[in-house]
């Protein structure tokens, strides 16, 4: 159940992640968030909404760990949708800013350790 949970959580991070990114960059929610001026917003744009897709497809993995029907094959989709999250994570510490570490990797490594204690 824990494991389950934090998969959702994670899900539904990213989820925001992609409409921060696709829908809200260039509004005053989206700068805040990002710490952009009106100008790197606008020049940016294109590049966040296509980060923003790339969210979308790992909220659809973690989904679809959520809700197969094989407990094994969910297990192994959680494994690797959440390892994806935390090897991104990580590179956002190290090219973008440490905090993403803990905003994206800390809660994908905590769901990973969860599945891992679940079997």
């Amino acid at each position: 159940m824990t494991s389950q949970i934090l998969v959702a959580v994670v899900a539904l991070l990213h989820f925001y992640f992609l409409i921060l990114e696709m829908f809200l960059w260039t509004k005053p929610l989206g700068m805040k968030v990002f710490r952009n001026s009106h100008a790197k917003a606008q020049e940016t744009a294109v590049l966040a909404a296509n980060q923003g897709l790339y969210n979308g497809f790992l909220v659809a993995g973690l989904v679809w760990s959520l809700v197969h029907p094989e407990a094994m094959m969910g297990t192994q989709l959680k494994y690797f949708f959440l390892g994806c999250v935390v090897v991104a994570g990580a590179y956002g510490a190290y090219s973008v800013s440490r905090r993403i570490l803990y905003i994206q990797a800390g809660p994908a490594v905590l769901a990973l350790l969860a599945t891992y204690l679940m079997y």
